[in-house]
């Protein structure tokens, strides 16, 4: 019996949840769909740090840190800063991420305001109806509680 062959009794008496770690902590055990989200939520939880850490940072208009931020400046910083290339803009964030439903919304995906089909601001999801972002200008980057129902979400992967 070669090694490939064991996997999956092993796999079987490991049980999921030790898969599920093994993913989560970088293990070399592929398993279909959950090594890319495993990935993508730790570069967003990483993402998510950076920019919770920046808070009180001054916004200035086509900032991309590492003192001052725009919105998208402030995800293009963060993103980099976990390994992950954005583009420049909220709009073009939009376009390069996986778009997913508010209900599967987790901590460090990207949350998109637009109106009709046009975004206009972007954040960081910190959990609990919360998003970190750089507001506009005379404020600073900030928790703050999501005010609209008009967005979409989209996780970088």
């Amino acid at each position: 019996m070669t090694a490939l062959n064991r996997v999956p009794s092993m796999m079987a008496r490991a049980g999921t949840a030790s898969a599920l770690t093994l993913a989560a902590v970088g293990g070399s055990i592929a398993v279909p769909g959950l090594a890319t989200e495993a990935s993508a939520a730790t570069i967003g939880t990483k993402a998510l740090q950076i920019a919770a850490s920046k808070k009180g940072a001054p916004y200035a208009w086509g900032a991309t840190g590492p003192r001052r931020f725009d919105c998208s400046g402030l995800t293009l910083y963060s993103f980099k800063k976990a390994g992950k290339k954005l583009p420049r803009t909220a709009a073009q964030q939009y376009n390069k991420t996986h778009h997913i439903s508010a209900r599967s919304r987790k901590a460090g995906d990207l949350v998109f305001f637009h109106s009709g089909s046009s975004v206009y601001h972007v954040g960081i999801y910190a959990g609990k109806g919360k998003i970190w972002h750089a507001p506009r200008t005379g404020a600073v980057v900030r928790l703050e509680k999501i005010w609209t129902r008009t967005v979409w979400y989209g996780r970088v992967s």
